[in-house]
């Protein structure tokens, strides 16, 4: 069964492309935000509940290896969450960069997760960065950023 928990945290091999496997991670979920919010939250939980599994079977479970990047994947669909129907290329650009930039940066409380131990830690980052990222979104949106530039 080795492989098949590998499989589930590369995301399907895509954590094995080069350079910036969790960008490659981040970038393959996009196109569920045409899905909207409902559908983002949804395939967060079980991208969550599967990267739990499937870490948790690794035996780098404690390390983080960068081809796990089913975490970055969950986070980036809770930012994607904060999009309303109908998304604009600025809007998905926007929620990539954010969660990107959180997660890279592990400012704060995203900084916290990524110290926990095993499969959470290794998870638990990303969903951080992901919440943060998507309040920010929903910030932006209450601000009445012009989203249609």
């Amino acid at each position: 069964m080795r492989g098949l928990p590998r499989l589930v945290a590369s995301l399907g091999g895509i954590g094995f492309l080069r350079p910036a496997p969790g960008s490659w991670g981040s970038a393959a979920v996009l196109p569920l935000v045409l899905g909207g919010p409902w559908l983002c939250l949804a395939a967060a939980a079980v991208l969550t509940v599967a990267g739990l599994w499937a870490v948790s079977r690794l035996q780098e479970r404690d390390q983080d290896p960068p081809w796990v990047v089913v975490d970055e994947g969950a986070g980036q669909l809770i930012a994607l969450s904060a999009i309303a129907n109908d998304p604009s290329l600025l809007q998905v650009a926007v929620a990539f960069l954010l969660f990107r930039g959180l997660d890279v940066a592990k400012l704060g409380p995203v900084g916290w997760a990524d110290r926990q131990p095993g499969a959470w830690g290794v998870m638990l980052d990303d969903l951080v960065a992901g919440g943060l990222a998507a309040a920010a979104l929903l910030a932006l949106r209450a601000a009445g950023f012009p989203w249609g530039l």
